[in-house]
């Protein structure tokens, strides 16, 4: 690894003022944060303080990790580390080969009859939903609809869009003023019970999410020593070199609620779970009892933090989302833009900085378990960071130029051969790559 270069420097402004909304979000804001200080730049230029929003994400999570451990003295971070982890899933490599995943072609902004639109069609379901709506020619077809009509009939078709719109639009929005009116990030106690005092290595952490934000909260976790182990269904598999990144230090398996044997297994190991992540839609799991109120009354032991894209309220609380839709609807990605077409942010930073908040929310539940115990339940959404970057007030603008990776890659050994990823700033390096064995037991560690 890589030393950090020299010249510390105290914090910036968005950084501390992140910093104290996570302590307030957790309810810990008697805790006095311990000294952060930052070396060199992230890279990360653009019009929003978005090296704010990576350094304050990354370092909530290792103080919280630090609270919780007793370890002593302040958080050092280097900069390009983080600007790099923030790009992760562009450096994965399997054998030397480059494994790093795009966007699909249908993945972009579209030009409609009064402006813009971002489909998401990396997966099939929802390409299928898209030339559904729009037919093969989708450039042509596009520009024939109003970009909020062409929204809803995507997604009344099972698929993902979300219209370009301009912050003015968003706060207006029904979704805009249920996500302004909810903090960055939440924790309440979900049910009384016993103190607990639990260590972060071989914490058992049952990871139901997909994509970025949840995958990038777990494998924090598990960097930090936790046994990950995430359960995926078996009738929209991910893409096993996506896992790559993702998965670094977990196990995954594969395992169908729908079946009253899944259901079972799924209930012995919450029964031996510490902490359970969710990054499903709100009410997705419901119906195979994975409710948060649910798990709190069978499994009142549990901390239990979930993700979403809109949030927990709102009329699309169940709605799909990914980064690149919300940075669209927020307005994000007009103020990223120019005249002439939207843009985005350098990297899909509401992704892994609502990770890196969800893994400091589980950490901040478990020291409330030692203090005051009983099951705790803490919320999130990329819709809420979106919400913070918006308000968070500009700084000096970045280089914005790309950071070389090399010192901050580790390689990891795996069943397909040498893995290599970006090493997790700050925390421990991962001991092993992404478990994907078909053959994988839905169990926890001795």
């Amino acid at each position: 690894m890589a030393s950090p270069p020299d010249g510390a420097r105290d914090v910036s402004g968005s950084v501390h003022a992140l910093l104290t909304a996570v302590r307030g979000g957790t309810g810990r804001p008697d805790v006095a944060p311990a000294t952060v200080q930052v070396l060199g730049e992230t890279g990360l230029g653009g019009p929003f303080p978005v090296s704010g929003l990576a350094l304050g994400s990354v370092a909530a999570q290792l103080l919280a990790a630090n609270e919780l451990t007793g370890a002593c003295g302040g958080v050092h971070l280097d900069a390009r580390h983080v600007g790099v982890a923030f790009r992760s899933e562009r450096f994965v490599r399997l054998e030397g080969r480059s494994v790093g995943l795009g966007f699909a072609p249908l993945s972009r902004f579209w030009r409609t009859a009064d402006g813009w639109l971002r489909l998401h069609g990396n997966y099939p379901h929802h390409r299928d939903a898209v030339l559904g709506v729009l037919g093969e020619d989708v450039e042509r077809a596009a520009a024939t609809w109003r970009a909020e009509d062409l929204e809803a009939a995507v997604v009344d078709a099972g698929g993902a869009a979300a219209a370009v719109r301009t912050p003015e639009q968003w706060r207006a929005h029904p979704q805009g003023i249920a996500a302004a009116e909810l903090p960055l990030l939440s924790l309440r106690r979900s049910v009384d019970g016993p103190l607990r005092r639990r260590e972060l290595r071989g914490l058992r952490v049952l990871d139901l999410t997909r994509v970025i934000a949840g995958p990038v909260a777990t494998r924090t976790l598990a960097s930090h020593g936790a046994d990950v182990l995430r359960i995926d269904g078996p009738r929209i598999p991910e893409d096993p070199d996506a896992l790559l990144d993702t998965g670094s230090g977990k196990r995954h398996v594969t395992m169908d609620f729908t079946t009253p044997g899944g259901r079972r297994t799924v209930d012995a190991l919450l029964s031996g779970a510490d902490v359970v992540v969710q990054g499903y839609r709100p009410g997705a799991l419901d119906a195979f009892g994975l409710a948060p109120e649910a798990l709190a009354e069978r499994h009142p032991h549990l901390v239990v933090v979930r993700l979403s894209a809109w949030g927990s309220t709102g009329p699309w609380r169940g709605r799909r989302g990914f980064d690149s839709l919300v940075q669209a609807a927020t307005g994000i990605a007009l103020r990223a833009g120019s005249a002439q077409a939207p843009g985005t942010l350098p990297v899909q930073a509401l992704d892994h900085a609502t990770g890196h908040l969800a893994a400091a929310v589980v950490l901040g539940a478990l020291a409330r378990q030692r203090e005051e115990g009983g099951g705790w339940y803490g919320e999130l959404s990329l819709a809420q960071t979106a919400h913070w970057l918006l308000a968070a007030p500009a700084e000096p603008r970045d280089d914005g130029v790309e950071v070389d990776a090399t010192p901050y890659l580790q390689e990891l050994p795996s069943a397909r051969g040498t893995v290599g990823v970006v090493a997790p700033p700050g925390s421990p390096p991962w001991t092993a790559a992404a478990g994907l064995s078909p053959t994988a037991a839905p169990q926890w560690r001795s």
